[in-house]
């Protein structure tokens, strides 16, 4: 078990980075569920068709494991 926050940390990015390879298809997996939940709101057809082109023509932008760990040490450092 981590003992120092400097522990806590590299544990933490690990367990990050070995997530990263499998966030880029549980983002394109979850696009259509989101367009059709959104597709259920009481908005107008042109405010969905708008949400629904936003969300298809997003690109994919991986996180970095180095930045959320430096983040979050200072965050827990407070």
């Amino acid at each position: 078990m981590a003992t120092t926050l400097a522990e806590m940390v590299a544990k933490g990015q690990r367990k990050f980075a070995a997530k990263v390879p499998t966030m880029r298809a549980n983002y394109d997996t979850a696009k259509p569920r989101a367009i059709q939940n959104y597709g259920a709101l009481p908005f107008g057809p042109r405010t969905k068709q708008a949400y629904a082109a936003g969300i298809q023509g997003a690109v994919y932008t991986a996180p970095d494991p180095q930045k959320w760990a430096r983040n979050w040490q200072a965050a827990m450092s407070r």
